[in-house]
């Protein structure tokens, strides 16, 4: 398993969004994307959770973060056993 976290600066949000960065934040399980916080242009902020698709509120990188890396703890917590 791995995260991959890629954010960029844009000049101008992105149609969908009110903030200047566009993101990629995944988290890959036996080669599957089981988690995806991106925000598509059109489409806005928004989660992956397998197949489905949830709003995502952007406050802030920080805060992107620490959602993300909850959200990563809280599905190896429920996926592994010791």
């Amino acid at each position: 398993m791995f995260a991959q976290m890629v954010i960029w600066q844009v000049p101008t949000p992105l149609r969908g969004s009110r903030h200047l960065f566009k993101y990629r934040l995944a988290f890959v399980v036996d080669g599957v994307c089981v988690m995806r916080y991106d925000n598509e242009a059109g489409k806005g902020d928004h989660i992956h959770f397998g197949a489905e698709e949830h709003p995502y509120v952007f406050s802030s990188v920080r805060k992107l973060l620490l959602d993300f890396r909850a959200n990563m703890k809280g599905w190896i917590d429920e996926h592994t056993h010791d």
